[in-house]
């Protein structure tokens, strides 16, 4: 490490990548050390703007003996195989969601992972939200009673184009499974899943056989329930929201407006703008917080930084979600 700063790898640089960059760039701890992506332009022009070394192979930004961790924002199937290449070498890896989309390819992955006792984190940045957070703190404090209901609001501004559905492997496994791992977040131990999905508006998700509409309902061990509730577009903005609810009371988490100022006339009270329109605002503080749960897990200290079994998790969720959704059945999950 230089100066006792965490040399950090980026491999991608598309939009998630930049959000990535600039929290590795700002963070007192760490420092962007080299930067690969096949389209070397990518890599070029982060670097112009944050430092590192620019490389088109991930396998010379692995073997450079200048990192100390990686990140990957690549494309979903270059997941696995980024994992596994970082884990021979024994470098820790933050891997954006999800490990894969091939459920098969991830549980290949696991034993080696786990055996190698190099830390590998999931990108599942809804957990360090300051508002989800606090949640979910007051809930474990006890605060409204024993958890027995969580709704979890999640509406993206508008679709996304056509292309991406296709290669996305669905609503499920690509917007929903944050919401899986907010759901086990709360209630870590999901026994049963139900999903229902519709294709009202978005001829993308018409094309590809995909949902544009979905409400899961998750049942824990414990009994208490889950409500997921799903839509490709919001005319409102970024919809993010959460209540626990328990026999002492509720807690709410809500959006933040993109303005504080409110107007009350004489056809209006209490008229606000609409919400943030892009998860990258919505979610920029949270970022920063994921970066350093990563931190703490690298130092094998207490971290609530998402681990390749939660993703595993939330990809077993996201599953059974599109078998229930496509078969009507509701799917028990023998998690092991």
């Amino acid at each position: 490490m230089t100066q006792n700063r965490v040399r950090m790898g980026l491999i991608g640089t598309g939009r998630i990548g930049l959000v990535h960059a600039t929290s590795i760039s700002a963070h007192p701890e760490t420092e962007l050390s080299w930067i690969a992506d096949p389209f070397v332009d990518g890599a070029h022009a982060l670097a112009a703007r944050f430092g590192g070394r620019v490389t088109d192979s991930s396998d010379e930004l692995l073997d450079s003996g200048e990192v100390d961790a990686i990140l990957v924002a690549a494309p979903t199937p270059t997941h696995v195989p980024l994992i596994e290449a970082a884990v021979d070498r024994g470098i820790p890896v933050l891997c954006e969601k999800p490990i894969d989309l091939d459920i098969a390819r991830v549980e290949a992955l696991r034993p080696k992972v786990a055996a190698s006792g190099v830390p590998v984190a999931l990108g599942f940045n809804r957990r360090f939200d300051p508002a989800f957070a606090e949640v979910r703190a007051r809930v474990a404090a006890g605060e409204i009673g024993p958890l027995e209901q969580l709704t979890i609001i999640s509406r993206d501004p508008a679709a996304p184009p056509a292309a991406y559905i296709g290669v996305s492997g669905g609503i499920f496994r690509d917007m929903t499974i944050h919401d899986f791992d907010m759901a086990r977040f709360f209630l870590p131990d999901i026994v049963e899943v139900s999903a229902t999905g519709s294709t009202l508006f978005d001829e993308g998700a018409r094309e590809h056989g995909d949902f544009d509409t979905a409400v899961v309902t998750l049942k824990s061990a414990s009994g208490a329930i889950v409500t997921i509730v799903n839509s490709r577009h919001s005319a409102v903005g970024y919809d993010q929201r959460i209540e626990a609810f328990g026999a002492l009371g509720s807690l709410q988490a809500n959006n933040p407006s993109l303005s504080l100022v409110s107007a009350s006339n004489a056809t209006a009270v209490d008229a606000r703008a609409p919400y943030e329109p892009q998860f990258l605002h919505r979610y920029a503080v949270s970022y920063s917080a994921e970066l350093d749960a990563f931190l703490r897990l690298m130092r094998g200290e207490p971290s609530d930084s998402p681990t390749f079994d939660d993703g595993r998790a939330a990809l077993l969720l996201a599953d059974a979600a599109q078998r229930s959704a496509e078969t009507g059945s509701v799917v028990a999950m023998p998690f092991n």
